[in-house]
């Protein structure tokens, strides 16, 4: 499968369009298998404790979806999240970034559902699971 974004072109879009969050995040790779997106966490993270927020692990899976699915269909920027729950299974390590691996599960014409795995880097096993459902709206 050809890609219609690329990591580079993912992170371009992201900076122009979302540009209040794209610093945040960076890309680690893109492929047919998926993105996985690096979240790097700073101190606006951090929930009490010391440990990464769930606002700011449901946010690395949001973009990451949303940026796996645009590598797919090309920059849509109005494809927005219709659904998504979150598994949140284990504390992340402290001062560690997390990476989000999202992959796409279906593309339709409509709708596109996915999920990402989060990992709390220096762990091997998942922090968080997420599984997210968008809307893809008609080709003008």
């Amino acid at each position: 499968m050809v890609l219609a974004m690329d990591g580079a072109a993912l992170m371009a879009f992201l900076r122009r369009d979302f540009g209040q969050v794209a610093e945040d995040f960076a890309m680690e790779r893109a492929d047919d298998a998926g993105i996985v997106l690096r979240l790097k966490v700073a101190e606006r993270h951090l929930r009490p404790g010391g440990t990464v927020s769930g606002p700011s692990i449901f946010a690395l899976a949001d973009v990451a979806m949303y940026l796996a699915i645009l590598s797919r269909i090309g920059p849509v920027a109005l494809t927005v999240t219709t659904s998504c729950a979150v598994d949140f299974m284990r504390k992340p390590a402290a001062g560690r970034d997390l990476l989000g691996e999202a992959r796409v599960l279906k593309l339709g014409r409509s709708l596109a559902v996915g999920d990402v795995m989060v990992f709390s880097e220096g762990l091997a096993d998942p922090v968080a699971r997420a599984s997210l459902t968008y809307a893809i709206p008609p080709k003008r």
